[in-house]
């Protein structure tokens, strides 16, 4: 079985780890342009600490593609979650995954490896 390490160089990287965020963290949820957690806490500037630091890092390494976690208020690529906490999904991408766009960066998700990768 074709491995995608196989292929391509992987560097791991947790735009919300290097936020400042802990792992596990509450559930966080964009809405009205805010990242907000179950609990109600705004987290909006490690969010967006973080989507920085991955830019950094993705340049730096001269990166040119990007696997992100789908629906993710980080770096959900074609949609994330609308900020209830309902599991309702809405059109629209995270942080993380918003910044690679407008940096011309190419996001999938997880979810399409198979079909787009290997």
């Amino acid at each position: 079985m074709e491995c995608l390490s196989d292929k391509y160089v992987l560097i791991p990287f947790c735009p919300e780890e290097a936020g400042g965020l802990p792992t596990p963290r509450i559930p966080a949820e964009i809405l009205n342009g805010r990242v907000i957690t179950k609990d109600g806490r705004d987290v909006t500037e490690n969010y967006q600490r973080g989507a920085l630091a991955a830019l950094e890092k993705a340049e730096s390494e001269g990166i040119t593609l990007a696997i992100l976690k789908s629906k993710s208020p980080s770096c959900g690529s074609s949609g994330v979650y609308d900020g209830t906490f309902s599991h309702t999904l809405r059109a629209g991408r995270g942080v993380t995954a918003q910044l690679f766009f407008e940096k011309g960066i190419a996001v999938i998700s997880e979810e399409e490896i198979g079909k787009n990768l290997l």
